[in-house]
């Protein structure tokens, strides 16, 4: 039973609670408060630490590989897939503007698309792209000559089994960690409480306010923000957010690492990058499409293994390196390749499914669903 100190500075005192502690419900927070000061802003996190992927993703400040971008494309449309761009490029300023480059790790290292010797036909289909594709994202993001034959660059990183580079210098990366813990501490300066351990069975529809039904009690507040990405669809069903789990590797420091910047390879779903003289390195998750569309964290060995042999023949070659740790991370896919922003039920609202580009998306998809509560004719 909570004490009346507790109901009334932690239970039950908030405007607006926002379910998920993310990099989407944190900028959603921060949103609000910068917005309307006043605001009493709750935060219920189901996890120890942030339950999907902002706290487990690979730290990819990316817009997309030409290949990627091609595929995009033809599986919608040049403007659609432009608009992505533009999307994540915005998202990623704002993170940027946000927090700090000092604050978040950033370095613009560049980003690098692999082709292997056996992708003959991948590689010249994506040279071929280039240049038009180059027209296309400056209208985007007004940056000139994005993409570029790079192929010099391989020797120097001493990868192997690789045939062609294709080099874009506006690309970076951020360390995951640092991102969080900043995002935290700025919400926490505007005053807005996160706890943490509470899992929400279910949102209920009162008179003047909606309930949370939780593992630790009921809460209450005038308005809620779903931003649980994946696990959003555990809410509410209908919504178009399927789990897609991604496995990650990071091996001990490697004395000399050649390595600098992010790497993709097979159309982005291998990915790896330089952090403190470690590679990390992910993905797999189209070896086995329906085992990786799970809730569950862990691993599989098909994918370890793959991960494992990619490692050692590709991007450390004749090197006695060893695995320090595993982890995976879930994140939230659907048919559209935008995110979710939207009202679905009076005074509930949902900003989810990055689709896998969270720290790209996540610091505009939060902003856009702050608007929307700001915005709402209901009383907040």
């Amino acid at each position: 039973m909570w004490s009346y100190w507790e109901r009334t500075s932690f239970i039950d005192n908030a405007d607006v609670i926002i379910i998920g502690s993310g990099l989407v419900g944190l900028s959603a927070a921060l949103h609000l408060k910068k917005q309307q000061p006043a605001l009493k802003v709750l935060v219920l996190e189901r996890g120890f630490l942030p339950s999907g992927a902002s706290t487990k993703n690979a730290g990819f400040a990316c817009f997309g590989t030409v290949s990627e971008q091609i595929e995009v494309i033809n599986r919608s449309s040049e403007a659609e897939a432009m608009h992505l761009v533009n999307y994540k490029w915005r998202g990623l300023q704002r993170l940027r503007q946000n927090l700090g480059d000092e604050n978040i790790g950033y370095h613009q290292y560049g980003g690098h698309e692999l082709f292997m010797a056996d992708e003959r036909e991948p590689a010249k289909n994506a040279f071929d792209q280039i240049d038009h594709l180059n027209k296309l994202l400056q209208q985007a993001i007004g940056e000139p000559d994005i993409y570029a034959v790079a192929d010099e660059r391989i020797a120097g990183f001493g990868l192997n089994k690789v045939s062609h580079i294709i080099y874009n210098p506006f690309e970076g990366q951020i360390d995951t960690g640092k991102m969080m813990r900043a995002l935290l501490y700025k919400v926490y300066e505007l005053g807005v409480l996160v706890l943490n351990n509470i899992h929400i069975d279910a949102i209920e529809q009162g008179d003047n306010f909606i309930n949370l039904l939780t593992t630790q009690g009921r809460f209450k507040a005038g308005k809620v923000i779903l931003a649980t990405n994946a696990f959003a669809s555990q809410l509410f069903p209908d919504l178009d957010v399927v789990p897609g789990r991604g496995q990650v590797l990071i091996t001990k420091p490697v004395p000399g690492l050649k390595l600098k910047g992010t790497y993709h390879f097979n159309e982005g779903y291998y990915y790896f990058r330089n952090i403190d003289n470690r590679v990390l390195f992910g993905g797999g998750r189209n070896l086995d499409y329906q085992a990786e569309e799970t809730f569950d964290f862990g691993h599989t060995d098909t994918v370890k293994e793959k991960l494992v042999s990619y490692l050692h023949e590709v991007i450390l070659p004749g090197q006695n390196v060893d695995i320090d740790h595993w982890w995976s991370g879930i994140m939230g896919f659907g048919q559209d390749l935008s995110p979710i922003v939207k009202q679905v039920q009076p005074n509930v609202f949902c900003a989810v499914r990055c689709n896998g580009m969270g720290v790209a998306m996540g610091s505009l998809v939060g902003e856009e669903v702050a608007n929307l509560v700001l915005t709402d004719g209901s009383h907040i």
